[in-house]
C-alpha cells in the first residue's frame, strides 16, 4: 500500500508543478517537452511522438498548439515532398531560454526524484 501511496504523492506533486508550470509560461508539461526536443535539431511528427512518448494523435494536438502559438514551424521535406519537419522558430528558441532561466520551484518530492534520476548511469 505504501507504493500506491507514493504514487499518488507523484502524481499530486506533478499535477501541482504542470499547474505553475502553465501558469508561469503559458504552455503545458507536454508543449515545453516538444519544444525541447526540437531545441537542436527538426523532427517529423512520429519522431517528437516517440520523443515525448505520446501517441501520434496527442502529439499532433500539441503541435497544433505551439504552432498557434509562433514557438514551432513545419518544413517540407526536401527529398520527400509528402514528409513535414518541425523546427523551433526564435519565438519558440527565446521560450526554451525563458524556461531555462526563470524556473519554477520543483515540490520536494520531484526534487528527490530528480536528483535520483540525475545520479543514474546512462545505459545508452
Amino acid at each position: 500500500m505504501k507504493f500506491l501511496c507514493a504514487l499518488r504523492d507523484l502524481q499530486r506533486a506533478m499535477v501541482l508543478y504542470e499547474n505553475s508550470f502553465l501558469n508561469a509560461y503559458g504552455i503545458s508539461l507536454n508543449e515545453g517537452m516538444l519544444l525541447c526536443c526540437l531545441s537542436d535539431k527538426q523532427l517529423k511528427a512520429t519522431e517528437l511522438a516517440e520523443s515525448i512518448e505520446l501517441t501520434c494523435s496527442n502529439c499532433s494536438k500539441f503541435i497544433k498548439l505551439a504552432e498557434d502559438k509562433g514557438y514551432i514551424a513545419r518544413k517540407i521535406g526536401k527529398e520527400d515532398k509528402r514528409q513535414m519537419l518541425f523546427t523551433l522558430t526564435e519565438s519558440g528558441k527565446q521560450k526554451i531560454v525563458e524556461i531555462e532561466t526563470n524556473t519554477i520551484a520543483l515540490p520536494e518530492v520531484l526534487q528527490d526524484y530528480i536528483k535520483c534520476y540525475e545520479n543514474k548511469p546512462n545505459l545508452n
